[in-house]
């Protein structure tokens, strides 16, 4: 249990540059506070005392504004930096060394009892190890979310997200593959430090170019049957001219 708590502890330290100590983390972390209050409640959970864990983590939600269902499964390494709004839900299923910062939710979107076999159903996301999820991002459903991936601040994912990847946007979609030279390094809010372009408008730039292509190759064809045309008139004048002097 120590070594989970030092651990825990090493990892607020290695991803917060404001952290300078453990003590500091101890006192005034309330993502730390918040993973103390779901520890104790996770275990009382799977003792069964349920009632008694969910008091636990409503005391854990008032203290820091951060709401951890007892039920969650949560691995070593957890951070949830600066972490007001966060919600995460019965069914999530979060890996080691995971970041989440200020307003995410990892919600459910279906019923909690599945009408035909009436027993509980997974409802919330999984995320693997090294996932990285931006502020306010919104993660719905019992969908997965691959090892090392990014989930841009403000996203709304409803679908599984591969290993590896950035995903951004509303809905959020996939812009751009991860460095594997770089999979290990940690990028605060999940973005890339050379920019990571929102797919909207990216698609917009690129009908943007379309456009301006199909006008140049226009404006050539109507060069060349303006070309086309004079070359007429000047042979229907030739033929005129031959036509007369004959005459």
């Amino acid at each position: 249990m120590f070594k989970k708590i030092q651990d825990d502890l090493d990892a607020f330290l290695a991803r917060d540059p404001a952290a300078r100590s453990r003590l500091e983390v101890v006192l005034f972390y309330p993502g730390f506070h918040a993973l103390m209050f779901h520890r104790g409640a996770h275990a009382l959970w799977r003792w069964r005392w349920r009632l008694l864990a969910r008091f636990l983590s409503s005391i854990g939600k008032f203290l820091t504004m951060i709401e951890i269902h007892p039920g969650a499964e949560i691995g070593r390494r957890f951070v949830i930096d600066h972490g007001t709004g966060v919600v995460i839900g019965e069914t999530s299923v979060i890996g080691e060394d995971v970041t989440l910062y200020q307003g995410v939710t990892l919600g459910g979107v279906a019923p909690s009892v599945d009408s035909h076999t009436q027993v509980d159903q997974k409802r919330h996301p999984s995320l693997g190890d090294g996932v990285i999820i931006g502020s306010g991002a919104q993660v719905l459903g019992p969908i997965t979310i691959g090892d090392g991936a990014r989930i841009g601040a403000n996203s709304v994912v409803h679908k599984d997200i591969p290993a590896g990847v950035t995903a951004v946007g509303i809905p959020a979609r996939v812009v751009m593959p991860r460095d594997k030279t770089k999979a290990k390094e940690f990028v605060a809010y999940g973005e890339p430090v050379d920019g990571c372009p929102d797919p909207v408008l990216r698609t917009i730039e690129d009908l943007r170019h379309q456009v301006t292509a199909l006008m140049t190759h226009v404006e050539e064809l109507e060069g060349r049957l303006q070309g086309t045309e004079t070359g007429g008139d000047d042979e229907e004048r030739k033929t005129v001219a031959i036509s007369g002097g004959e005459s």
